[in-house]
């Protein structure tokens, strides 16, 4: 009886991996549009396919290195560092939160947590939202890739850019704060739920060396993994969306409505970027193929920097956790410092 149950688990825990990739929405999306692809135009599904495996073969040593950044910044803790961004004067506290905010290794909606228990606990807002901002528009791994897949400069001027929208935000809230704006951000039922969750232990020592742990070692394979994985899947349906893109979408198209001629194109990549926007690490392939097309630096920054403040995930974790009012507040600063940034970025001269 137990070699049979022993055998079940055995089996059930070797399809787990199986029915754990079916059940994953970017594989389903990549069958539905080969599936889609076949129907429609199957000679172009080889090229892509083909095109996709090239641009993964291409970017394999830089995706090596990203993902080495960012489990050695997990194992060893070293995003507990973060916390003294926040403390002391709150002009001081802002400048070094959009700083901090800019190399964290956070994503749009992986913030949520970390804003959540910092708000709850107290830290003022102005700081929050100067990290909040900048934090998804750029980290360790987003600037090697980046820079592999755009160009050095592109993602030397986002990372300004993350900086500068983040002190933009940060120091908007503050001037709002001093007449007695923004009291209380967070929803009730958040604020309620942070209470002990919020208090610091033990895990937050931070460990340069941590392979003398076995514990931190355990996470730095676990990280490894998952965001192998994550920036995998990824990629792949970004690579496959861009070759889709270079077959079936007219440069003349891209020229004509974020092209050079268009003094429209900034706002509308900001506008479009929001619903548009996949993640930060798809994003790239796309901007770098519309870009081949004829879309300007400029608009390539304010969608790449308007869709990672305000993607619809990130968008949806914000609206769950605070006041309509910082919710609305989120997204105006996230658009303003987005087209601003692009439009100082195309006017000294876009350089990629």
């Amino acid at each position: 009886m137990n070699t049979h149950i022993e055998t079940a688990n055995y089996h059930k825990q070797m399809l787990y991996p199986i029915w754990a990739i079916t059940k994953d929405r970017v594989f389903q999306a990549m069958v539905i549009i080969m599936i889609l692809l076949v129907l429609i135009d199957s000679p172009q599904l080889p090229v892509s396919i083909w095109s996709t495996l090239n641009a993964l073969w291409e970017m394999l040593p830089f995706f090596a290195l990203a993902i080495g950044v960012a489990a050695y910044a997990k194992a060893t803790n070293a995003d507990a560092l973060i916390a003294k961004a926040f403390s002391g004067n709150p002009v001081r506290a802002t400048l070094l939160a959009a700083l901090v905010g800019a190399i964290s290794p956070f994503c749009s909606c992986g913030v949520i947590p970390l804003i959540a228990a910092m708000l709850g606990a107290g830290v003022p807002l102005a700081p929050v939202m100067a990290f909040w901002i900048a934090s998804p528009i750029m980290d360790p791994e987003m600037f090697i890739l980046t820079a592999a897949g755009i160009g050095f400069n592109f993602a030397l001027a986002k990372t300004l850019a993350a900086i500068a929208m983040g002190l933009f935000a940060g120091f908007a809230v503050l001037f709002l704060q001093h007449y007695g704006r923004l009291e209380s951000p967070l929803q009730a039922e958040v604020t309620s739920s942070c209470g002990n969750s919020c208090s610091d232990n033990d895990g937050s020592r931070v460990v340069w060396n941590f392979w003398q742990e076995p514990k931190r070692v355990a996470a730095f394979k676990s990280e490894s993994t998952s965001i192998a994985i994550f920036l995998g899947k990824w990629l792949t349906l970004a690579f496959f969306l861009e070759s889709l893109m270079l077959a079936y979408i007219s440069s003349d198209w891209i020229v004509g409505y974020v092209g050079a001629e268009n003094w429209f194109a900034i706002p509308l990549a900001a506008i479009i970027g929001a619903p548009s926007y996949l993640n930060g690490y798809a994003a790239i392939p796309l901007i770098s193929g519309l870009i081949e097309m004829g879309m300007t630096p400029g608009a390539a920054m304010a969608f790449i920097t308007a869709g990672a403040v305000s993607s619809i995930p990130a968008a949806i974790a914000v609206w769950a956790l605070v006041k309509k009012s910082v919710f609305v507040l989120y997204l105006t600063l996230g658009l303003i410092g987005s087209m601003a940034s692009a439009w100082v970025y195309q006017l000294f001269g876009g350089v990629i």
